[in-house]
């Protein structure tokens, strides 16, 4: 559906070149949620706009629903734009035109009849959940509805790509997980490729399939999510995955329970889909003569199964302690040490 070949964008200005997006290689799938993620400035917000031509690469080629956009020009150009929607952080409505205008406005671009055009708003508005607000001017609209008369303005021509910049992120996270879970009903009922842009580790994991991580305009990492979740390679993606399965105050409690704790060991366990069910804890203390004392933990939801991240401090005769290390690690589940007797 979408593949980029060694794409690179380049900027010039004031003597000197600033590289953007430097030489990605891309293969997006038909029908899959793929996620990018990168801090700002990582390249990932030009990347998108490759993606639709809103940016001519200055190397490479950007192919987009069998077209090669790097190549084509003019009506043609025209006719892939109209394949390829489009959400934005700050929702980019018309202030002046109500909720079925808005959704209306790439229609009367298209040239669609009055009465057909109709037809395919009020379809819309279903689909994206605005019934009662079609008269409703953006002004009148909550930042979630706003959001939502976007994604119905991006599918009115029935495109076979959807791109989101940071669509999410000027959205509080209760409206942020109700326009994800809208995205995802839509990528179900159309089978749309949908490319989420973010910095938020909590929007690739619930809804992405895989995701590439951006750092200095390459991509430094990629794969299925639960994959990226369970082994991420680089720095940067270490501090993404954190975000989700250690919150902020995770470090300060675990250096604060180190302090209680001189004897035994803290480790971190790791779960990943079925793993995260079983009942672990209630072995451990059936089979091995410890204490163990369960400090913190979280258990995520992604599309391709559960992540679980687990501290718990074991306390005991040093053998049984690496006894019950052992057993742990033969089921599968990843272990940290965080600290040593």
């Amino acid at each position: 559906m979408i593949t980029l070949k060694g794409v690179k964008k380049v900027y010039k200005g004031n003597g000197r070149e600033v590289v953007a997006v430097d030489n990605v290689d891309l293969n997006i799938k038909q029908g899959e949620i793929y996620g990018i993620i990168g801090y700002s400035g990582a390249g990932k917000s030009t990347l998108i706009r490759l993606l639709n031509r809103l940016e001519q690469a200055t190397e490479g080629t950007v192919e987009v629903a069998g077209r090669d956009l790097t190549k084509i020009s003019g009506s043609e150009l025209r006719r892939a734009r109209q394949e390829i929607g489009m959400i934005f952080q700050h929702f980019n409505l018309l202030w002046s035109r109500t909720v079925r205008e808005n959704i209306a406005f790439p229609l009367e671009i298209a040239g669609v009849p009055k009465n057909e055009r109709m037809k395919r708003v009020d379809e819309l508005i279903k689909l994206v959940g605005l019934e009662g607000r079609e008269d409703a001017y953006p002004s009148q609209l909550s930042g979630g509805q706003k959001q939502r008369v976007g994604i119905a303005r991006a599918l009115a021509n029935r495109p076979k790509v959807l791109l989101c910049d940071e669509a999410t992120s000027a959205l509080d996270p209760q409206t942020t997980d109700q326009i994800l879970e809208l995205l995802v009903d839509i990528n179900k009922k159309l089978g749309l490729t949908i490319v989420l842009i973010t910095h938020e580790m909590h929007v690739i994991r619930k809804i992405c399939h895989r995701v590439s991580v951006m750092e200095n305009g390459r991509i430094v990492e990629q794969g299925p999510v639960l994959e990226v979740f369970r082994k991420p390679q680089q720095p940067i993606t270490k501090r993404f995955v954190k975000q989700v399965t250690e919150p902020e105050e995770t470090k300060e409690t675990i250096e604060h329970l180190l302090n209680n704790y001189r004897s035994g060991q803290v480790i971190r366990l790791t779960f990943i889909g079925e793993d995260a069910e079983q009942p672990l804890i209630t072995n451990l203390i059936r089979t091995f003569p410890i204490n163990i004392n369960i400090l913190q933990g979280k258990i995520s939801q992604t599309q391709d199964g559960a992540y679980g991240t687990l501290f718990v401090h074991l306390d005991g005769d040093k053998a049984d302690i690496e006894k019950a290390i052992t057993y742990i690690r033969d089921k599968n589940i990843e272990v940290e040490v965080i600290n040593n007797d």
